[in-house]
This record gives structure tokens, sequence and C-alpha cells, in this order.
């Protein structure tokens, strides 16, 4: 296999500063390590800006994004963006939750948007504790707020980021292709929990659970652990071998040390390499996942 490896970096996530001195968490850090990450081998870029990920209302602004996404694009006019959600809200309609995502689409912005197919209880450690950050219930979203999103990716023309945090969410995923309603340019994401208890674990088993659902579909998919070490416990290894992508950044590294998103990254980039294969670039990553 020659194709070339998409790398993501997902440089902030909830991570706090006081966990991990690197995390940037302003616009301008933000710009800062996209750019960084898109010039040493990343051609997606995920982030969180720094309202809370848990919020009772389910807005996140947009002009955050905004700041921190118009440097990259004037520098990197192909590179591949997307945002995230507020996955604490209850009663709060997907239109309003998903506003932010929609508008940075309908500027055009960042090619990408981001869509959770469907429901899960995030927040529960290994230790047996809850994250002092996680919502009070579960992270919900019906099979109409999906659908919502499907569709309005589609008519926006952006591909969709689709995180997979339990197998369920996949076989969504897979029903939506079926039925012919999944836009074009998605791509899987297969979630597995390290230190969170959520979905399958880091193994050999089960991503190839995951494959035998997903094989089928043709889709192109990437791994990430979160909570953990994608690299280091090698996940990463066994899904480029198999055909799939990787995730890394500060968003879902718990490990040793503090390491940076470019020392993530670069740990990515090795690997890559030392298996005879290359990190695609935005313009490969586009032409792998057919965005424009």
């Amino acid at each position: 296999m020659t194709e070339p490896v998409i790398l993501e970096l997902a440089v902030n996530g909830a991570t706090p500063r006081h966990r991990n001195r690197h995390v940037p968490r302003t616009p301008a850090e933000i710009s800062e390590a996209a750019l960084a990450g898109i010039e040493s081998g990343a051609s997606i870029v995920h982030n969180h800006n720094d309202e809370p990920m848990f919020t009772a209302d389910g807005v996140h602004a947009v002009e955050p994004y905004l700041a921190a996404w118009r440097p990259v694009l004037e520098r990197h006019p192909d590179a591949l963006l997307y945002p995230t959600m507020a996955a604490g809200a209850r009663g709060i309609p997907v239109a309003r939750r998903w506003a932010h995502v929609e508008e940075l689409a309908r500027r055009g912005m960042g090619g990408m948007t981001l869509v959770d197919p469907g429901s899960v209880n995030l927040g529960l450690t290994s230790a047996g504790a809850v994250a002092a950050a996680a919502a009070a219930g579960p992270y919900a979203n019906s099979l109409a707020d999906v659908e919502y999103m499907f569709a309005r990716s589609g008519e926006l023309g952006a591909a969709p980021s689709i995180s997979v945090f339990e197998p369920g969410f996949l076989r969504a995923t897979l029903a939506w292709q079926r039925s012919g309603r999944l836009p074009p340019g998605a791509m899987v994401k297969l979630y597995f929990g390290g230190e969170l208890e959520f979905g399958l674990p880091p193994t050999a088993t089960a991503l190839e659970a995951y494959l035998e659902l997903l094989e089928p579909s043709g889709l192109p998919w990437s791994v990430a652990v979160l909570g953990g070490d994608v690299v280091g416990c090698g996940l990463a290894e066994l899904a480029i071998r198999r055909g799939g992508h990787v995730r890394v950044g500060l968003e879902d590294y718990a490990g040793p040390g503090e390491p940076s998103n470019l020392d993530l990254l670069r740990a990515a980039v090795a690997l890559v390499e030392g298996l005879g294969r290359a990190p695609a670039t935005s313009t490969q990553a586009r032409q792998i996942l057919g965005v424009p």
C-alpha cells in the first residue's frame, strides 16, 4: 500500500494547561499550533475554542474559530479544519447547538463539519471517578439530530468528520450510507477509550470488530485514543497497516511527560515513514476523501 496517510492534529480539546503547559487555548495560539502542524505533516486540524465543552445552553461562538482559522487558511487555503460542538446541553435544538458548525461551513471555511451520530456517557475515568469537566448526563444526539447534521453538511458542500464513540455510532453511519444520505467526503473517526471508559479499548481485537462493520462500505477511517497514546500503545501502527489513518494531539494524549502537539505529530510522522509511507498533504487528503 502506497497511499499517503492522513494525520489529524487535535490541538487542545478540554485538556487544561495545568495538565500540559503546551496546550494552545487562545485563537492566536491555536493558529500557531495549526500552522506548525500542517507544515510538519498534519492534513487535518481540529480544535475547540476556549469555551467549556459541556455548556448548559449548547451554544459555541463562531468568532473564536474565525479568528483562529483565518491566518491558517490565508497561508494554506486547502487546509482541512473542523470545530467541536457542545456536549452537555439538554433540550436545546440541534440547529442551535450546531449553529457555529453550520456558519463556518456556510462561509466555506475548513471544508469539514462535525457529526456525532449517537449518544454516549462521557467522563468516567479508569479509576472509577467522574471527571470534573464531565456533563451531568449523557451526550445525546437523537436520530433527528443526526439527520439534520448530515443533511446540512451535504447542502453546504462540507465533508462530515464522523465521530464514532460506540459501535452504534458506526452502525448508524453505515445505515445513512446505504440509504444514499451520507454526504460526499465523509471520514469515519474511530475513537477508542484510554483513561476514559467508553466504547471499545485500543486493542487489535477491538479494531478488527470495527473494521468488520466498516470495510464493506469503503469509507476512509482513522483511529484515536481519548485519554491515551495512540502511537505508544501500538494502535496507530495497526491502523496504518490495515489501510487507516491516525489522529494525535493534546486533546487526546494521556501519558508520561508533557509533550507538545509537534512532539506527538512528529512521532506519528516517524511511524508513517518507518512503514514506508508518507503523511498526506492537505491536497492529497482532499483527494483521498473526495473533498472539493
